[in-house]
């Protein structure tokens, strides 16, 4: 299985950066992680965040595969408990489909793409920093094979 993680913008605090080097190694035994890094936009006197959106909207388009499931990280999607996101692992493994997931900017996503993903998908009813989920995404990946292998990380 290739797992896709398509970001927004830059991770700029280091101990972010840390943690996720840290889970990437772990899942290395479980799936071929793969991270796209996508320029953001900045807001500016000549913009606004609509315009923001949609230009973000852009660039992420051309990294959308029709051939993947596409998860498109949103504070309104759907939740699930960690042992529900790996029954999601398998489905996807026993179909043989690799997983896209999409962090948007920091004014989030265009509607029209959350409209085009497969599934949008909230880990809390939390706002976190669209740079803090980039870890937790990392780390619920990782718990989620170690629930699929029956490692005591979970417990």
């Amino acid at each position: 299985m290739k797992i896709k993680i398509i970001c927004v913008g830059k991770t700029k605090q280091k101990f972010i950066e840390a943690g996720i080097a840290e889970y990437k190694k772990r899942l290395q035994t479980f799936a071929k992680i793969e991270t796209i890094i996508l320029p953001d936009v900045k807001l500016t006197s000549s913009n606004n965040i609509d315009i923001v959106k949609k230009q973000e909207s852009e660039i992420i388009r051309k990294h959308i595969k029709n051939y993947e499931v596409k998860v498109a990280l949103d504070e309104n999607g759907k939740s699930l408990t960690s042992k529900k996101f790996a029954d999601f692992f398998v489905d996807q493994m026993n179909f043989g489909k690799d997983i896209a997931f999409f962090i948007g900017g920091v004014y989030g996503f265009e509607k029209e793409i959350l409209n085009s993903m497969d599934m949008n998908l909230s880990f809390s009813r939390f706002t976190f920093t669209h740079q803090m989920i980039r870890l937790i995404l990392f780390e619920q990946i990782y718990r989620a094979f170690t629930i699929i292998k029956g490692k005591r990380y979970h417990y």
